[in-house]
Formats: C-alpha cells, sequence, structure tokens
C-alpha cells in the first residue's frame, strides 16, 4: 500500500498538470477565435465553461498540495528514525501524519483524476471541430487524460480505499478542523456555505450508517466519497484565497458554489434513497422472452 499510495501521489501531480495544460489550451483557443464578430471568450456559455475549468484545477492542486504536505511530515519523521529513537510526541504525530496522508491520497488521486479529464473534454469542447484535429494539442491532452482514473488504482477503487475514513467519521473531524481555522473576512460568507456543505455531509454519513445495509453503504459510496472530497476541498481553496486572494478569489467563489450544487445533488440523491431499490441497478441477464 505503500508502494501503491506513493504512486498515487504520482498520478494526482500528473492529474493537476493535464488539468493545468488543458485549461491553458482552451484559454487560449476562446481568446483568439472569434464568432459572430467577438471573440468566444465573452459569452458566458464559454467563460462559465472556463471558470468551472480553473476553479477545479485550483480546488484539486490544493487538494493535491495538501496530501503532499501530510506525507512529507510522517517521511520526514520515518527517516529520522532511521537514525534515532523517536520520542513519544514525535511517534504519536507520525502516525497522526501518516494516517492523514493516507486518507488524503484516494481523494488527491481520485478527483484530480476525474477533473482533468472533465476538463480535457470540456477543452476540446471549447476547441468545437478544431478540438479533434491533430494540429491541436487538446486532443492529445484528452487522450492521455484517460489513463489517469484507471492505473494504480481507478477512481472506484480509490473511493473503497477512503471510505473506512468517511464512515468512521475521519473526514468529518478534519473538516472540523478547518472550520476552526480563521479566514479572510471577504470569505467568511463562503466559509459559512462550506460549514453547510460539512451538514449535509455528516447527516448522508449518518444516514448510510444508521441503515446497517452493506450493500446500500456500498452502492452509495462514491458518492459520499464524492461529498467529502467537495468538502475539503472547498475549505482547501478558501484557506488558499485568504493567504493569495490575488490569485485564487475568483476560483473560490466559483468552486465553492460549484461544490455546494454538487452537495446538494448528493444530499438529495442519498437522503431520498431507499434499499428496496437496489433492484433496479442490479444488471441481472432478463430471462428470454417465450
Amino acid at each position: 500500500m505503500s508502494l501503491m499510495n506513493g504512486a498515487r501521489l504520482g498520478i494526482a501531480a500528473q492529474s493537476v498538470g493535464l488539468s493545468q495544460a488543458a485549461y491553458n489550451e482552451g484559454l487560449a483557443y476562446a481568446k483568439d477565435r472569434a464568432q459572430f464578430g467577438k471573440n468566444i471568450i465573452n459569452f458566458p456559455a464559454v467563460y462559465d465553461m472556463l471558470a468551472i475549468m480553473k476553479a477545479k484545477l485550483d480546488a484539486g492542486r490544493s487538494l493535491f498540495y495538501q496530501c503532499a504536505r501530510y506525507v512529507d511530515v510522517y517521511k520526514a519523521l520515518e527517516d529520522i528514525e532511521r537514525s534515532r529513537k523517536l520520542t513519544p510526541e514525535e511517534r504519536k504525530e507520525c502516525k497522526t501524519f501518516a494516517k492523514l496522508a493516507d486518507a488524503f491520497t484516494p481523494l488527491a488521486k481520485g478527483m484530480n483524476s476525474e477533473y482533468c479529464n472533465q476538463n480535457a473534454y470540456d477543452c476540446i469542447q471549447i476547441h468545437g471541430g478544431s478540438g479533434f484535429m491533430l494540429e491541436y494539442a487538446c486532443q492529445r491532452i484528452y487522450r492521455d487524460a484517460r489513463i489517469t482514473s484507471i492505473y494504480e488504482g481507478t477512481t472506484q477503487l480509490q473511493t473503497v480505499a477512503a471510505i473506512r475514513y468517511v464512515t468512521s467519521g475521519f473526514y468529518s473531524s478534519v473538516l472540523n478542523d478547518y472550520l476552526q481555522e480563521e479566514v479572510a473576512p471577504e470569505f467568511a460568507g463562503l466559509k459559512s456555505t462550506a460549514a453547510a456543505m460539512v451538514k449535509k455531509y455528516e447527516e448522508a454519513v449518518a444516514k448510510v450508517n444508521a441503515a446497517e445495509n452493506d450493500e446500500l453503504h456500498d452502492f452509495l459510496a462514491r458518492r459520499l466519497y464524492e461529498m467529502a472530497a467537495d468538502c475539503i476541498m472547498s475549505l482547501l481553496i478558501i484557506k488558499d484565497a485568504s493567504n493569495r486572494p490575488d490569485l485564487f478569489a475568483k476560483s473560490a467563489n466559483v468552486y465553492v458554489r460549484f461544490a455546494e450544487s454538487e452537495i446538494e445533488k448528493h444530499y438529495n440523491y442519498v437522503m431520498k434513497f431507499d434499499a428496496a431499490l437496489l433492484p433496479n441497478f442490479r444488471q441481472v441477464e432478463a430471462p428470454a422472452a417465450e
């Protein structure tokens, strides 16, 4: 698992790079391409798409960096232990950061690989038919992005790796720690929105846990996984915006609103879902018609 997590962190980095490349290509083309007497970047349908691409990129990078910080700390402490015995405080810190790294790695790999696929898709959409032509880089980015959500564990396997941290309340504990951190006054409203998102996430987790149904738990796991990631990335991008508003203020405003709608979608699905509906989703071959 240690080897796997190291590879998955690398793929998260690769995915962030591909998201950046897709955004760069889409932005450059939108600035250059003119339709109906003006550049297409001036059309709301296009600049909305680009804003969400940039928000996913920045939020995903924030998640990746946070995961890498956790890995750095516990790896550094492990290196120290090779030369001397760790103090009880250091050993406790090592265990804490190792757990955080293990919990965040499937989020960083899974969400960034999905986001880079989405950004590559939207990059081609902005290019229109030109996006399929070999003369433009976006067709290569699209092909390169596809593998990221597959190798070293598909996104479905990242969900399996992360779900114990969902149902145990570990992500909830991390989120509530994040909520205690101060943000710049201009981002207080976004933080309140994120706090409401965390509450809905916790309600959804409680509902699934209370059902005590393993199949239902596994069926709804992907939605809970994404809710946890959406909440974490929202709070991380708000923190980044507080520290560097010149770089991240727009992305924080766009991403938190995007994530809020995603939370609402998953929340409604989980809270209204009845385990009695599960047979409708099992793809069993139907008997031949007589």
